[in-house]
């Protein structure tokens, strides 16, 4: 237990500080906003409009100031590639928190949903109150025009009022567009929805600036509470017969002895009556600086993908998917990140990631994606680059006159895998087209595997098709004879497992290498940890982490053992964590030197 203590210590201690800060932050804004609307003295008359509907909303607009900054920043992919690629980050436990940027994105914006709701309802209460409590004596002070004005009025033909109603539809839309039915089953929406960020944070600029709450400015000539008496100076007197009759006006039957209940009662005169003036809009100060540094990201990758690629080659595998073989000038990516395609003739405006199965060398220029073809956009794509006759063809000529649209590319940028080849043990399992991150490894190495500090791989693949595995099958070939010939044939262990079959099949009789390494049915996880375990023995524990993400192919996989399995091997203890079936991130342990990955990718 104290083992397993310290390894998730070591993973998941940084990660719980820094959820532990940005907590403690939005608590510490929401409370100390709300003390001062409530208690501070600039805002007394305000708060004797308003009351509890002032605090909230403007507590709630405080830590919605601090999200809506946050949420640009792991947006920032050029920075975060540079962070995870420079080493500017020496640490390995550090830079994994680029790994969780996407699902602090996510958190950020749940928050918003969150707290927009709680500043809504407390501005409908203030537009009620605003009418109601109309204050005859502090004009400037109200946003109504009258008493008993109709609230509506107030959210429909004043500035804040009417943004807010717009950004509310837009935060609507992008909320129920951003679920993860609406973008597996219409990628497009999810895309342009998501895209008005810009006219939300517009919006919001325009939000700020209608000034509507105001706060005392002169406290020093006029306290809250003091008695204007016009002409009269600033000082304490004493007033028994003022407040005599203030009291037979509120008991009609009066006092027999109002010096009693007068005396020593002072109340305090001020010389002016209190001005007010609108508050300073601070969201400008929030989100500035990071939308600024969006924007100017944006337009570097902007000014750096504005020459198209040269296409090489267009290959037509089975199972629909397609490969494309390209070149750019000064294009430069390491194995296991990915970049954004962009075709204008498929869209104006949309475009799609996909990681590098290719990644360019000192030797060649050369790199390439794969694409499953699973939507509209990569269906109208594949018809641009393949003419119907040719789409079951093995390979489009090079020297066959082809006239291909143009395409650009952003990127590369970083992933998590990118770390894989820094460990001298992998344990890789994919499946089916969540492939194509280990394929740019396995490119790698076989151009040259010296320099890194990898020397075992456990590659296992599972697909439902046989014909999936001919994707990269030249690939696995080449790769295990060149290591047979060097004579280190344990440095890649490949292991092919078919889900689904009506019997014993072949991948192609010019694969032996790979048919031998073919078995029908689903990886027996024990048996596959007995065998890791035998053969590293004597090795410690660097680092375990496991990632899933919604590969169709994996879903026909048994891996709920897998957790109580790799525990049991590595002698942690109990999983803290299950794994579901839905297949998702689970869980990060840290020791010395063994490295456990287990990536998928779905490509849309």
């Amino acid at each position: 237990m104290a083992v397993s203590w310290r390894s998730w210590l070591a993973n998941e201690g940084v990660k719980h500080l820094c959820l532990l800060i940005w907590l403690s932050l939005n608590v510490l804004f929401f409370w100390k906003t709300f003390l001062l609307y409530n208690q501070g003295p600039e805002y007394h008359y305000l708060h004797q409009m308003l009351g509890l509907g002032l605090c909230l909303s403007r507590a709630s607009a405080s830590v919605l100031n601090l999200n809506c900054s946050l949420i640009l920043l792991p947006m920032c992919r050029t920075l975060l590639a540079y962070l995870r690629g420079s080493q500017k980050v020496p640490s390995r436990r550090t830079r994994r928190l680029l790994d969780k940027s996407r699902t602090f994105h996510i958190t950020c914006g749940v928050t918003i949903c969150i707290f927009s709701g709680v500043h809504v309802a407390a501005h409908l209460v203030n537009a009620l109150n605003f009418s109601v409590n109309y204050n005859d004596e502090f004009v400037e002070l109200n946003a109504a025009r009258y008493r008993n004005e109709d609230p509506r009025k107030l959210l429909f033909t004043t500035v804040p009022g009417l943004t807010g109603v717009c950004m509310v539809l837009v935060l609507f839309l992008m909320i129920t567009a951003s679920t993860y039915a609406i973008r597996v089953s219409n990628y497009d929406i999810f895309w342009y929805t998501h895209n008005l960020f810009f006219v939300f944070y517009m919006l919001l600029m325009l939000h700020v600036s209608g000034g509507l709450l105001k706060y005392q400015t002169n406290l020093d000539t006029h306290p809250p509470g003091c008695v204007y008496l016009n002409g009269s100076r600033y000082r304490h007197i004493h007033l028994s017969e003022y407040l005599s009759e203030q009291f037979r006006e509120s008991f009609p039957g009066g006092f027999s002895k109002p010096d009693e209940l007068t005396r020593n009662t002072f109340v305090k005169i001020c010389m002016e009556e209190p001005r007010f003036q609108a508050n300073f809009p601070q969201t400008w100060l929030w989100i500035s600086g990071p939308l600024c540094l969006y924007c100017a990201e944006r337009l570097y990758r902007c000014i750096r993908s504005n020459k198209p690629v040269t296409i090489i080659s267009v290959i037509s595998h089975p199972s629909d998917v397609m490969e494309i073989r390209m070149v750019k000038e000064n294009f430069k990516a390491r194995p296991g990140q990915y970049i954004i395609l962009h075709c204008p003739s498929v869209s104006a405006l949309e475009n799609h990631p996909f990681t590098l199965t290719m990644c360019p060398t000192e030797t060649k220029a050369t790199f390439g994606v794969h694409l499953k073809i699973v939507g509209d956009w990569t269906e109208r794509f594949r018809d641009l680059l393949l003419p119907p006759s040719s789409q079951d063809s093995e390979i489009l000529p090079f020297i066959q006159s082809r006239n291909y649209p143009k395409l650009y590319i952003d990127g590369p940028f970083g992933s998590p895998f990118e770390e894989s080849l820094n460990y001298e043990v992998s344990l890789c399992v994919a499946g089916g087209i969540g492939v194509t991150p280990f394929a740019s490894i396995l490119n790698t190495l076989l151009d040259d595997w010296k320099p890194y500090k990898l020397r075992r791989l456990y590659f296992i693949w599972v697909c439902r098709d046989i014909q999936s595995f001919r994707w990269f099958a030249d690939l696995l070939c080449v790769l295990h004879n060149k290591f047979w010939q060097e004579n280190r044939p344990d440095y890649v262990n490949i292991q092919l497992y078919l889900s689904q079959t009506d019997g014993i099949q072949i991948i192609g009789e010019k694969y032996q290498a790979l048919n031998s390494r073919l078995f029908i049915g689903r990886p027996r996880w024990k048996l596959l940890f007995d065998e890791i375990a035998k053969c590293n023995r004597g090795k410690s524990i660097s680092d375990l982490r496991i990632f899933i993400s919604r590969s169709p192919e994996l879903l026909f996989v048994n891996l709920s053992p897998l957790p109580c399995l790799l525990h049991k091997f590595l002698l942690l203890g109990p999983p803290r964590i299950p794994l579901s079936p839905q297949l998702r991130d689970i869980t990060n342990l840290h020791e010395n030197s063994w490295c456990f990955l287990l990536w998928t990718q779905f490509n849309f």
